[in-house]
């Protein structure tokens, strides 16, 4: 049994949240958030206490997505009161970042820069050597911050490249002379 899923949810004062036809729609205020869930596996209740939920079905894929339906509808919740944030920074010398309408460049060492669309969802904010993608969705929020690092991940020699804030970059020992 999922132990995230047998967990109840406390709902925020200034959320309003509802369950309808498969569609969980969470109203807060940074805004609104829906999502398509499939109803047929799992019960949800929504009450003043919170948010618990019970599978329908004594299967193995019921079981397997009753935690995460729930960690999707927690992350939903506090998206929606507090928002997300991830933050990156670039190293390397002549790497630099820029937002340019919506578009985010980049000039990380090749012929040319490259540029990505940022989604409508988010916000980018670039300084020298850090980036803040911020947002009330998780998913997209990671997502793009995981395309800006795919672009140039750090290199583990000179520890050139884009890395996560919190990440540590196990360096390595270049060659010796002998």
């Amino acid at each position: 049994m999922s132990r995230i899923g047998k967990q109840q949810l406390n709902i925020p004062s200034g959320t309003t949240v509802s369950f309808e036809n498969g569609i969980f729609s969470v109203k807060g205020p940074k805004g609104e958030l829906s999502k398509n869930f499939k109803e047929n596996l799992f019960k949800i209740n929504i009450s003043e206490e919170g948010i618990t939920s019970e599978p329908l079905r004594n299967d193995k894929y019921s079981k397997s997505l009753w935690g995460t339906y729930m960690s999707h509808i927690e992350n939903m919740i506090k998206g929606v009161n507090e928002g997300f944030e991830k933050k990156l920074i670039i190293d390397g010398v002549g790497f630099k970042w820029e937002v340019k309408g919506d578009k985010l460049q980049l000039n990380v060492g090749y012929s040319h820069p490259i540029l990505l669309e940022i989604p409508k969802t988010i916000a980018v904010t670039a300084e020298k050597a850090n980036l803040t993608v911020s947002g009330i969705n998780k998913e997209d929020v990671s997502l793009f911050a995981m395309q800006v690092r795919k672009v140039k991940p750090v290199e583990p020699y000179n520890g050139k490249g884009i890395k996560y804030a919190d990440e540590v970059v196990i360096r390595k020992q270049g060659k010796k002379a002998a």
